[in-house]
């Protein structure tokens, strides 16, 4: 019998501007509707969080195909367990410059769905001083961006062609508040 757990579903680029607009209240009734479980959404940025029996790569296929089918849009989906997303937190932030104090709205996760190959990452290079500071665990990008997004160096890096890969970032405050959603009971 296959085992229902929750998962995370992050979309990529939703609700930005008046790009890609997916308003989360029909996001979790097509979502309901295709059998998932206890459908929950935080922000309006694509955080959600539901139950499922499907594995990971199902999983970012189906919600892909879904959002494509209803809202006519190309999103990148990537997935974590809820576990996953704890460890995320229970580790903590990893691309602090020693001495430095967390500002959660500045220090960025970038979700990616699969680890970069080795060679891209040893590619990339050292943040200089004053240009934020990077760190990768697993396939969770970690971005420290004391000028905000913009306004720190890292942040404009193309790191989806740096990586080879396309993920989905979230700020500190964000990824805090998804796993505690992830982990409360259902209902």
């Amino acid at each position: 019998m296959p085992v229902v757990a929750r998962s995370v579903v992050l979309l990529r680029g939703i609700n930005v501007g008046k790009a890609k607009r997916i308003a989360m209240g029909p996001l979790r009734e097509v979502l309901a509707a295709r059998g998932y479980g206890a459908v929950t959404t935080h922000l309006s940025s694509g955080n959600v969080v539901l139950e499922t029996d499907r594995v990971e790569a199902d999983l970012a296929a189906d919600v892909h195909a879904c959002i494509a089918a209803e809202f006519g849009h190309d999103v990148a989906v990537v997935v974590r367990s809820a576990a996953e997303l704890a460890d995320v937190v229970t580790a903590g932030p990893v691309a602090l410059p020693a001495g430095t104090e967390l500002d959660p709205a500045r220090y960025l996760v970038t979700f990616l769905p699969a680890v970069p190959a080795p060679g891209r990452v040893t590619a990339v290079p050292a943040a200089g001083p004053g240009d934020g500071a990077w760190a990768l665990r697993g396939r969770d990008l970690h971005l420290w961006l004391p000028d905000g997004v913009l306004g720190t160096p890292v942040g404009g890096w193309a790191w989806d062609r740096l990586l080879g890969t396309t993920g989905t970032g979230r700020n500190w405050t964000t990824v805090t508040r998804v796993a505690a959603l992830a982990a409360a009971p259902a209902g």
